[in-house]
């Protein structure tokens, strides 16, 4: 139909000329309330968001020589984090002369990382970033 007809059609039906696929040959188009269609669009839209789930990077941050209740909470906090879903990144900050002991840092990631294998994975290994160590644990899927 040509444009001329179809906008004649709109006119008398008192409805307006929508294009729907502009990249179609040839472009498709349809007759409708336009301001309908936008706020059907917008709802269909906000539902989408809705739906969608926002992933945080938490921060649990430790010593090279941390006590052990001291290392059971943090790791408690870790757990707590990844089961309401969101990511965690474990730091290690080495001060003074602790940065030439980077293997007590990289056992500790370990161990956090032992520690919390049954809620977690690991994302990204202990990696050494200046003066501190980071590696960052995320939730496991559940099939």
């Amino acid at each position: 139909m040509s444009v001329k007809d179809a906008l004649r059609l709109a006119d008398e039906k008192q409805l307006d000329l929508v294009e729907i696929a502009p990249t179609a040959k040839p472009p498709v188009c349809r007759i409708m309330d336009i301001g309908k269609y936008k706020f059907e669009q917008s709802k269909r839209e906000k539902e989408a968001r809705k739906k969608q789930k926002v992933i945080n990077i938490k921060e649990v941050k430790l010593r090279p020589n941390i006590e052990d209740h001291d290392f059971n909470v943090k790791a408690k906090n870790a757990i707590r984090f990844l089961k309401e879903g969101d990511k965690v990144k474990a730091t290690i900050t080495f001060r003074g002369r602790e940065i030439v002991h980077t293997q007590l840092g990289m056992k500790l990631l370990n161990r956090l990382a032992e520690l919390l294998n049954d809620v977690s994975m690991v994302e990204r290994q202990p990696k050494l970033e200046g003066k501190n160590m980071i590696m960052i644990l995320a939730p496991k899927q559940e099939s």
